[in-house]
């Protein structure tokens, strides 16, 4: 990797060299080097992000240097020349398939992801059960009901959740978008969630809440998926309705879709209890904001080429 000096810096970033020394002083340019008097800027090193961008927002002190090196990945990302239709299609489809997957095994679907995949262009897997196939196509639909509503800027409300939820839950008509009625218990689980005369309620409150947050989007989405997970409002298909509403609100806020990994399962699985035994959602915001971080920096990669 080679370095560049601070008035290339200043060139490339576009802002004076007094600012560029006044960053590097408070160490907000990752990977610079000091040697005496003088500093030493990695080539690709990110401009740091404009501290107005988050006016008003309540940064805690433990997640503002992984909200900023995101930040500073997106607004880097935003300045490089838009991918094509076709380029963006191709990534939608491969993050398509590889979302169906992970969402689904995490959930107990035995489809390979190559399986996943022929599923999803209308192949028949043999000895797979039908109630596999129709998960995967479920996903699929339900992933572009989401993007659709990215598009048309729909505000995320209990209606949505709705029908999101029915989308996933194609293979059990009696059970779509319809909030639960009995109890249940998640095995392994250290919350036990809303008792059914508590859901519509829990729902509502937790639905409102979004209009009123200073928090940055990433803190706010990883908060709400743990919630939502806690409330388990439905019988069945929580899980991938919780990944998808994340989604949702990661892409209106103009962040990539993460892809939580089944191999991640358990680092998943214990973010949850972290955040219902020791009320401490670090762990699910940090894997959210590295999820995001990895898409961001993979993305950039792609457009240097």
């Amino acid at each position: 990797m080679g370095f560049i000096t601070v008035k290339q810096a200043s060139e490339r970033f576009g802002i004076s060299e007094r600012r560029v020394r006044a960053l590097l002083a408070s160490g907000r340019i990752e990977g610079a080097i000091k040697k005496g008097r003088a500093y030493f800027i990695p080539e690709d090193a990110l401009k740091p992000v404009d501290g107005r961008s988050l006016r008003g927002k309540e940064i805690p002190k433990q997640y503002a240097a992984l909200f900023a090196s995101i930040d500073e990945r997106k607004a880097e990302l935003d300045r490089r020349r838009p991918l094509t239709g076709g380029e963006l299609k191709r990534l939608q489809d491969e993050f398509l398939v590889e979302f169906t997957y992970n969402s689904n095994a995490i959930e107990g679907n035995t489809l390979t992801l190559e399986e996943t995949a022929l599923v999803l262009e209308g192949v028949t897997i043999d000895r797979k059960p039908l109630k596999e196939h129709l998960e995967a196509v479920g996903h699929r639909d339900a992933f572009l009901y989401v993007v659709s509503l990215v598009s048309k800027k729909t505000v995320i409300s209990e209606r949505i959740i709705r029908e999101i939820h029915s989308l996933v839950l194609m293979d059990r008509p009696e059970d779509k978008g319809v909030y639960r009625r009995i109890p249940v218990k998640i095995l392994g689980a250290a919350n036990e969630p809303q008792q059914p005369s508590f859901v519509p309620s829990a729902m509502e409150q937790l639905v409102l809440g979004l209009s009123c947050h200073k928090r940055h989007i990433i803190e706010t989405a990883a908060l709400f998926h743990l919630e939502f997970e806690g409330i388990h409002p439905f019988i069945d298909g929580n899980g991938r309705t919780g990944r998808l509403i994340l989604n949702l609100m990661l892409m209106q806020a103009g962040y990539p879709p993460i892809d939580v990994k089944f191999t991640d399962r358990r680092k998943y699985y214990a973010c949850f209890d972290s955040y219902f035994q020791d009320n401490d959602a670090a762990p699910m915001i940090n894997m959210v904001g590295e999820y995001i971080k990895e898409k961001l920096s993979l993305y950039i990669s792609l457009l240097q080429v």
